[in-house]
């Protein structure tokens, strides 16, 4: 038993060690079916003369080494341009599974064997660094139960193999394996191991929550990031959000503290001043980094009104762009980043993260729908410093003809003010226009072609046609990049964002007010291609999307901010249950000192009783030497009474002539009788008077039945 499932469990270590590779992203299909094929070629050649000897695997091993550098600096030549780590990664990958190959497929002691468990550890380990998807955590769980099932019986394996025939063994028709002598069955061993596993795990999970991640793993790998990430950092060609919104690809997961969840807000990412007739740019990319405080908080401003204030936590994908997403107005960003940058456009960035995911905290001002004194100027006496001027750039060949169409809708809407007129450009835009995420524009003017052929594209369109339409009335605007709010999943409490969310708007400034207000003239159209919304399967979705989240939130991404938030949150949540237990205890001393107050006959029964039970309770407790004592003297004494057919042996063989002498065992008189019976009877008084167990009733059944033969031999041997 012992031998089989150490087998298994040592090679399923070594397969879940090449599964977490695979998985992990860190080989190929390819090698990974190649690794596994010979894997199975192993199990086909155990204990067979074609596998590889010692010598031959020792010579292997040595070749891997150069071999390992030759593949170094191979992957890192192919990849020069990307994060230098992943080339040390992808060979090491290699490496492992070659070692692990050419032990699988060698004949194996018992150091080959531990060779290959520190193999299949380095294998969890590495991909622990590159896996962030919940799936790892089946993985581990799994590895960690094998892996106590191999160490065991590894143990078991080597105690068998050393230990010494005692001087009965010859008698026993099988010879019990150490496990047998423990009484470890393989249903005993397995719950043995489980909950052992339990054991570890519910010793690391507070070891792990106490003591969070003092910065980000040496593979912080999270698979390929959001490559093409478009329309978030120096400019943008019409038609690119377009592409973008086609992939329902997550970017980023934003969960909303407090009743704000469910406004309707905009992700900020990139604003852009500089329109060239085809795309947009910044005109000024300087930017400044901004003071870090205490609590990894990066402070941009003060708020007047705290019931202003929405807080957003952002667990935003690995993308090739530094761009940090936020809802306007943006106060403060709070996270383990190495340095914010803010820029003349109010656009945030960090360090590129194209393979790490990164968890901020953002607080907001949120916007008001309603313009607060914002663009109350009249039409031709507004007034821009010098600095805003680039906000009333216009492209040196702008068709005329966007002029005047701003015109005719100003007049039709008799708008007066600067808020008016944006108001009407922005009204007609959405209901003048259709929606469309088709490149239909096209020519040496694609925007005049949208507006005066085509008149249908999707939201860069709409937003370049209104800031450029203000501009030519003297109104300072800009077009801003970001991403719609998203879908809400209520198991997750978290708006999930995907690259279908993609959007642009504009924004327009008043000098009077001295603020920017944003404006959204795309029209409403619903996706019907994204995820379905209803039904087993979305439901479904949603959850797996929420075990994602909590794997993320509180494994990948934990740190001292997640540390003092979880203890925030169960320190409340303690408090809560004590003042409620507080309050249940008082309620229910108060409603037993009123009903024994009144004399409630049923009430005092029910003291009657349990004072008589904890009487009782009390007495056997007192007394539970003495049971204990007498429970173990009758069983001495069933004992005694079960290897009583050992005596009645001895008696009928004295008859026959056989007689036991005092300095004989029991094995040496069944030798020197020669006969079956006795062996077989000796063997079931060893179990019974030195193992402790009882027979089964065939056993008995079968020592009545040899007993009966010994008379029979007894008689015939006198006669």
């Amino acid at each position: 038993m012992a031998e089989r499932a150490f087998q298994i469990s040592s090679r399923l270590m070594v397969a879940l060690g090449g599964a977490a590779l695979l998985l992990s992203g860190a080989v190929d299909w390819r090698l990974g079916g190649a690794f596994f094929a010979l894997f199975a070629l192993s199990l086909f050649l155990e204990k067979r003369s074609w596998q590889i000897s010692e010598k031959v695997g020792l010579i292997l091993i040595l070749l891997a080494l150069p071999i390992f550098y030759l593949d170094w600096q191979r992957q890192w030549t192919a990849q020069a341009t990307a994060d230098e780590r992943l080339a040390g990664v992808a060979a090491l990958t290699h490496l492992l599974l070659f070692l692990s190959a050419i032990k699988l497929l060698q004949r194996k002691q018992d150091r080959d064997w531990v060779f290959l468990y520190l193999i299949s550890f380095f294998e969890i380990l590495l991909a622990a660094g590159l896996m962030t998807s919940p799936s790892f955590l089946v993985l581990l769980v799994g590895y960690v139960l094998v892996a106590l099932m191999a160490a065991v019986c590894f143990e078991i394996r080597r105690a068998e193999r050393n230990a010494q025939l005692d001087a009965t063994t010859f008698l026993q028709r099988k010879r019990k394996s150490a496990a047998g002598r423990c009484g470890l069955s393989e249903w005993r061993l397995l719950a043995v191991v489980v909950a052992l596993g339990f054991f570890i795990f519910g010793l690391g999970l507070p070891i792990f929550l106490l003591i969070p991640r003092m910065g980000s793993g040496a593979f912080a790998h999270a698979g390929e990031g959001v490559a093409g990430f478009v329309g978030f950092s120096e400019g943008i060609r019409l038609g690119e959000i377009g592409r973008l919104q086609q992939s329902n690809r997550i970017v980023m997961r934003v969960r909303i503290e407090g009743d704000d969840r469910m406004m309707r807000l905009r992700w900020r990412g990139a604003a852009l001043d500089r329109f060239d007739g085809r795309s947009w740019a910044r005109s000024s990319p300087r930017a400044r980094l901004v003071p870090k405080g205490e609590h990894d908080l990066f402070q941009l401003g003060t708020i007047d009104s705290l019931h202003r204030l929405t807080t957003q936590t952002v667990f935003l994908e690995p993308i090739d762009t530094p761009v940090l997403f936020v809802a306007p107005r943006v106060v403060a960003v709070q996270g383990a980043l190495p340095f914010v940058r803010l820029d003349a456009e109010g656009n945030l960035s960090t360090l590129p993260h194209p393979f790490e995911r990164i968890t901020y905290r953002v607080y907001s001002e949120i916007e008001s729908d309603e313009p607060w004194g914002f663009g109350t100027e009249r039409l031709g006496e507004i007034r821009y410093s010098i600095a805003d001027a680039r906000y009333l750039q216009l492209p040196s060949a702008i068709d005329p003809r966007i002029e005047q169409l701003a015109q005719d809708v100003i007049r039709q809407a008799r708008a007066h003010t600067l808020y008016e007129a944006a108001r009407a450009i922005e009204n007609y835009l959405q209901t003048s226009y259709g929606y469309s995420l088709e490149m239909k524009a096209s020519g040496e003017d694609p925007l005049a072609d949208f507006l005066f052929r085509v008149r249908e594209g999707h939201c860069e369109y709409f937003s370049s046609a209104m800031a450029i339409m203000l501009r030519t009335q003297g109104i300072a605007a800009r077009v801003v990049n970001g991403f719609k709010m998203g879908e809400y999943n209520e198991a997750a409490d978290v708006h999930i964002v995907r690259q279908r969310d993609a959007h642009s708007w504009v924004e327009v400034y008043s000098p009077a007010a001295g603020r920017w207000l944003s404006f959204d003239p795309t029209p409403f159209v619903p996706f019907q291609d994204g995820p379905p919304s209803d039904g087993l399967s979305a439901k479904l979705r949603k959850y797996a999307e929420a075990l994602e989240l909590f794997w993320l939130q509180y494994v990948v991404s934990y740190d001292r901010q997640e540390q003092r938030q979880l203890a925030r949150a169960i320190g409340d949540e303690l408090r809560a249950q004590q003042a409620s237990f507080m309050s249940w205890a008082d309620d229910a001393l108060r409603r037993a000192q009123r009903g024994w107050q009144t004399g409630g006959e049923a009430a005092k029964r029910a003291a009657t009783i349990i004072a008589v039970i904890c009487l009782i309770a009390f007495v056997i407790y007192r007394t539970r030497n003495r049971w204990m004592a007498f429970w173990m003297k009758h069983r001495r004494a069933r004992r005694t009474e079960t290897v009583a057919f050992y005596e009645r042996m001895v008696e009928i063989l004295a008859r026959g002539g056989w007689h036991r002498a005092p300095d004989q065992t029991p094995a040496e008189f069944a030798a020197a009788t020669g006969l079956a019976e006795v062996a077989q009877v000796t063997e079931a008084y060893h179990r019974v008077r030195f193992g402790a167990q009882d027979l089964t009733t065939a056993e008995i059944v079968q020592i009545e039945a040899c007993l009966r033969r010994l008379e029979d031999v007894a008689r015939e041997r006198l006669a």
